[in-house]
């Protein structure tokens, strides 16, 4: 079973970034993606958000899976909007266009499907970039960049353990299932879709008692050492800042507030283009 979302060390740019640089980025670049509702900017930065992730050097094997879930989550999301509020594109553009009647109050507008066309490719926008980031950062750094713009190391640690464990938590899925099927438990693609949704819910149990096994037995190492005693740590995993980082963080600065600019140029963050 190929890891997902774990870092791997790789001779990129990206990768030579430090933590703090790419926290950064993340960020300013979801608070840019969520404000906005202009398209120009969103195609903009769903095209950049590729560039990026193919410099990074991400391999599908990686994030495959969870793209997977993300789009399947996309799609109910996209229909949920629909189902419940199929005139919101009407009400935000001013104009209604019906291009088909379907029944009761639901007409396909196009102003609707622009709508919820500028919802699809904000998930895009910042798809790549939580991808790119969580696969280029050493999650001993990450919490090193997290304490270092002003967030508890408490809080850092936590995340930068969990996302050290995401390996270790899919091989022992891995094992609990070559266990399963070869006791004739069918998990493949051989048996019906419901069946192996059953098949594989009854991992779950042996999957959360072998992880509070883990939990235990690092949080009574951590408590042995100490941990927590003192306000303030020392990262061994902290990287200063560069040339590069500076460049970096320059431009997605100058980017957000360019977006933003653009964005609200005519007082609404939504792009229309009926009018």
């Amino acid at each position: 079973m190929a890891k997902i979302l774990s870092y791997e060390e790789k001779d990129t740019w990206i990768h030579r970034l430090s933590g703090v640089t790419k926290l950064i980025f993340f960020l300013l670049w979801c608070f840019t993606s969520m404000l906005t509702y202009d398209t120009r900017v969103l195609l903009f930065m769903v095209f950049f958000s590729l560039i990026v992730f193919k410099i990074s050097k991400t391999q599908w094997k990686q994030v495959g899976a969870v793209f997977k879930l993300v789009m399947v989550f996309l799609v109910f999301n996209v229909l949920a909007i629909y189902i419940f509020s199929p005139d919101q594109g009407t009400a935000i553009y001013g104009t209604k266009t019906v291009l088909f009647h379907i029944a009761g109050r639901y007409d396909m507008t196009l102003e609707q499907l622009f709508y919820e066309f500028n919802v699809v490719i904000k998930y895009f926008t910042i798809i790549p970039a939580v991808f790119m980031f969580l696969v280029t950062t050493n999650p001993s750094e990450f919490a090193a960049s997290m304490n270092k713009i002003g967030i508890s190391y408490n809080v850092g640690y936590a995340i930068s353990i969990a996302l050290r464990y995401i390996p270790d938590v899919q091989g022992e899925f891995t094992k609990i299932r070559n266990a399963q099927e070869a006791r004739g438990i069918e998990m493949s693609g051989k048996a019906s879709l419901m069946s192996r949704i059953k098949n594989t819910s009854s991992i779950i149990f042996p999957l959360i008692f072998s992880s509070m096994d883990r939990i235990d037995v690092v949080s009574n190492a951590m408590e042995l050492r100490g941990y927590g005693k003192h306000k303030k740590r020392t990262w061994y995993m902290e990287r200063a800042l560069k040339r590069n980082d500076y460049l970096v963080i320059g431009f997605t600065v100058l980017f957000m507030v360019a977006a933003l600019a653009v964005t609200f140029a005519d007082g609404s963050r939504f792009y229309n283009p009926f009018v």
